[in-house]
């Protein structure tokens, strides 16, 4: 569960390099768009599985997977009802709050990914 979660998480990371490079409501920026939607959805139900802190139950990091898949919903659907801003801000809360701080505190001590990039 820990691989599939890593590589949705960086897929959604490279993803994002992408749709950041491409004119905005284009037919590729909304198809990197659909995948870095299922990557991140990917991760955020995959996280659900990974309790390395306190094995059995769920952390602070948790409510961050809850706010995403709500926040992943709410970002699609005001794409497709064309109310671009608040689909610009949601996406880009994504970003930096479920990418960036997320992928931050992965780097803690004593989590899996502070012990796969630094050793134990």
């Amino acid at each position: 569960m820990i691989q599939l979660h890593t590589f949705a998480a960086l897929t959604a990371v490279a993803t994002t390099l992408v749709i950041f490079s491409l004119p905005r409501g284009q037919t590729w920026h909304r198809r990197f768009g659909w995948l870095w939607v299922i990557a991140m959805t990917v991760t955020a139900l995959t996280s659900f599985a990974i309790s390395t802190l306190r094995p059995g139950h769920f952390s602070v990091i948790h409510i961050l997977s809850v706010a995403t898949l709500i926040l992943l919903v709410l970002g699609v659907y005001r794409a497709r009802t064309h109310q671009v801003e608040k689909h610009r801000q949601s996406m880009l809360g994504l970003v930096f709050g479920a990418l960036c701080v997320a992928g931050a505190f992965t780097l803690l001590p004593n989590r899996i990914m502070h012990a796969v990039l630094f050793g134990q």
